[in-house]
C-alpha cells in the first residue's frame, strides 16, 4: 500500500460505507461513512469494518489504527431500514447478524496494534462498543453517549465485555438500565473516555499520543495487550463468544421493541405513553 492510499470498500450503495488510509508514518485510520444516516450501522458496515481491522493488522507497515466516523456524529446506533428488514429473517440468519457483531467488537479489542477512537457528535449503543474496544478514546466537547438498547427491549450483549473493561460493572449497569444520555465529560468520568478535547480538535489532541506510541517497540505493545487483556479477563475465547451472540439475538426478536424503535415511539411498558384501551360504548335504548 502506497502513502496515504485510501481504500474505499464498495458495497451496494453508491457511496464506499468504509474508508481506509495509511499515512507515511503508518497510521491507518479506518473512517465509517454513512453521513446521510449518521454512520448507522448494518450488516455491510459490520462486515467491512471486519475486514478493514483485518487489513491493517495484516499490513506490516501500519503501526496504528485510527477510528472515527465521517459527518457530524460518530456512529450512531443501528440503521432503521435495516432493523426493519431484519424482521422477516428466520431464527438462523438473526443469529448470524449478532455473530457478526461479536466478532467485530472481538476482533478490534484483541488486535496486537494499538488503536485510537476519535469521537465527535453521537456515539450510541453499538458505536460506544466500537470506542471501548480501543485502546484510548479521544472524545470533543460536543460528543454524547447512551447505551440504549434495553429502552427497546434489546440487550447489548456483544460489547459488554469491553463496556465492562472500560466502564467498571456499577456504571454499565446504570447506563444499561436507564438508557440515559450522557456528554464528553461524564464519559470521562465514567471511565469510557480518557480525553476530552475542544470541538474540532481531535486530530490535534491525538497528535502528541500517536508521536509517543511510534516511539514504543511494536511487539512490546503486542504482547503487553495481549497480557493485559488477559489479566482483566476481557480475551473472549469462541464458547464465550457465541453465548453473547446468543443472549442477543434472543432479545433482538422481540417485536414490541423492534416495533417501537422502527416506529420512533415510546413502547408499550411506558406506561404514561401506553397505547390506550378504547372504552366499549354503551349500547343505544331503543
Amino acid at each position: 500500500m502506497s502513502e496515504n492510499q485510501t481504500i474505499a470498500v464498495e458495497t451496494a450503495s453508491e457511496e464506499p460505507i468504509i474508508l481506509t488510509s495509511v499515512d507515511k508514518r503508518g497510521v491507518g485510520t479506518i473512517t465509517i461513512n454513512r453521513p446521510q444516516v449518521n454512520n448507522a450501522y448494518n450488516r455491510e458496515v459490520i462486515l467491512e469494518a471486519i475486514a478493514a481491522v483485518t487489513t491493517l493488522v495484516g499490513d506490516p507497515k501500519v503501526r496504528i489504527i485510527v477510528v472515527r466516523g465521517n459527518g457530524a456524529h460518530f456512529q450512531a446506533g443501528a440503521d432503521l431500514k435495516w432493523v426493519r428488514a431484519n424482521i422477516d429473517l428466520s431464527p438462523e440468519e438473526n443469529f448470524q447478524i449478532s455473530v457478526d457483531t461479536t466478532n467485530a467488537i472481538r476482533g478490534l479489542n484483541e488486535v496486537p496494534k494499538p488503536t485510537i477512537a476519535l469521537v465527535h457528535g453521537g456515539c450510541f449503543g453499538g458505536g460506544t462498543g466500537i470506542a471501548a474496544a480501543c485502546d484510548i478514546v479521544i472524545a470533543s466537547e460536543d460528543a454524547y453517549f447512551a447505551i440504549t438498547e434495553a429502552k427497546w427491549g434489546l440487550m447489548a450483549a456483544p460489547i459488554y465485555p469491553v463496556l465492562l473493561g472500560r466502564m467498571g460493572a456499577r456504571h454499565v449497569r446504570r447506563y444499561s438500565i436507564t438508557c440515559e444520555r450522557f456528554g464528553a465529560a461524564k464519559a470521562q468520568e465514567l471511565g469510557l473516555v480518557d480525553e476530552v478535547c475542544p470541538t474540532g480538535g481531535l486530530d490535534e489532541a491525538a497528535a502528541p499520543i500517536i508521536d509517543s506510541i511510534l516511539q514504543v517497540a511494536p511487539d512490546g505493545i503486542a504482547t503487553s495487550k495481549q497480557s493485559i487483556l488477559e489479566c482483566a479477563g476481557m480475551v473472549v475465547d469462541d464458547t464465550w463468544a457465541r453465548s453473547l451472540a446468543r443472549d442477543h439475538a434472543g432479545k433482538r426478536m422481540t417485536p414490541e421493541g423492534l416495533m417501537s424503535f422502527i416506529e420512533k415511539r415510546p413502547a408499550s411498558w411506558y406506561a404514561p405513553y401506553a397505547p390506550k384501551e378504547t372504552a366499549a360504548k354503551p349500547a343505544k335504548s331503543k
